[in-house]
């Protein structure tokens, strides 16, 4: 018996062993599956590792694949005083990359997982060797109007409430998520790490500093020059409203001039639950091709 294990997540769904780091005075849960070439998986709101479990599946037989959770999300526990900013979450994972000596990483940030990641890329250029990304961003993302009103309605009093009252965030990932059924175990396992108004709060903060966090995303993007000669795997749900193909896609097509696209057709926002097989296989062909 996994002792770790909570009894809302299936053992089925998610078949790793979890492991456990101390960074910061926060408990960080990761796993860390197979072997090969290293692939960082990371995660947005109010996702966990969890997200990536059929990714990890598909590659584990031909890389070592490791997927954490940023504190407060998932199994991972945040030491008191811990704001859950986007700063902060890719403080803790420079800090893991370096504990663990991870190297010649390629890195797949979805969501948050974007600009959190390529952060962490931007100030340590010299450990990752290319980027697999979708359906995110990594610039001021209010400089788009929706994004603006999104942050202030969601991350300002209504969307508290609606968050620490009712799961909103995770409620909402039916809707956005509808190329593939979200069973009941799929969503327990999303529920799970929020039972409390507590314990939502990291869920809230993530659209609060869509805002708030304007200088961590100008970092992020000044640093991107530092990476625009690595090779890029953009794969992207084009029936995503919020991050958009004709948009946020077309960016990081101009940022990354050494990129391969793969769209996934009728896909929206959180394209590893709607198009698992399709990203692993891309994943597989691209590192044939650029990388392997």
């Amino acid at each position: 018996m996994d002792l770790d294990r909570p009894s809302w997540l299936s053992e089925s769904l998610y078949p790793f062993q979890s492991h456990f780091i101390e960074l910061d005075g926060s408990r960080i849960h990761y796993i860390d599956e197979g072997d090969g070439p290293t692939l960082v998986f990371l995660h947005g709101n109010p996702t966990w590792s969890f997200l990536y479990r059929d990714i990890v599946k598909a590659l584990k037989d031909d890389f070592r694949c490791i997927a954490l959770d940023y504190p407060g999300f998932g199994l991972s526990t945040a030491v008191p005083g811990y704001g859950f900013t986007p700063a902060e979450h890719a403080s803790v994972i420079e800090h893991f990359i370096r504990d663990l000596d991870l190297r010649n990483i390629v890195l797949m940030g979805q969501d948050y997982g974007g600009p959190i990641g390529l952060g962490v890329a931007g100030r340590n250029p010299e450990r990752f060797q290319g980027f697999v990304l979708g359906n995110t961003f990594a610039w001021p993302p209010t400089d788009v109007t929706s994004f603006k009103w999104f942050s202030r309605i969601i991350g300002g009093p209504i969307g508290k409430f609606l968050i620490y009252n009712f799961n909103a965030f995770v409620g909402f990932m039916p809707r956005v998520a509808n190329r593939r059924e979200l069973t009941d175990e799929i969503m327990a396992a999303y529920r799970g790490p929020f039972p409390t108004r507590e314990s939502r709060h990291p869920t809230w903060v993530f659209p609060h500093e869509l805002r708030a966090s304007r200088p961590f995303f100008e970092e992020v993007e000044r640093n991107l020059n530092r990476l625009s000669h690595l090779p890029v795997l953009l794969t992207w749900g084009n029936a995503d409203s919020s991050l958009r193909a004709d948009r946020e896609l077309v960016h990081f097509e101009q940022v990354f001039p050494h990129h391969q696209t793969v769209i996934l057709e009728g896909a929206a926002h959180y394209i590893q639950e709607e198009a698992p097989e399709e990203i692993a296989t891309a994943i597989q062909e691209w590192w044939s091709a650029e990388i392997g």
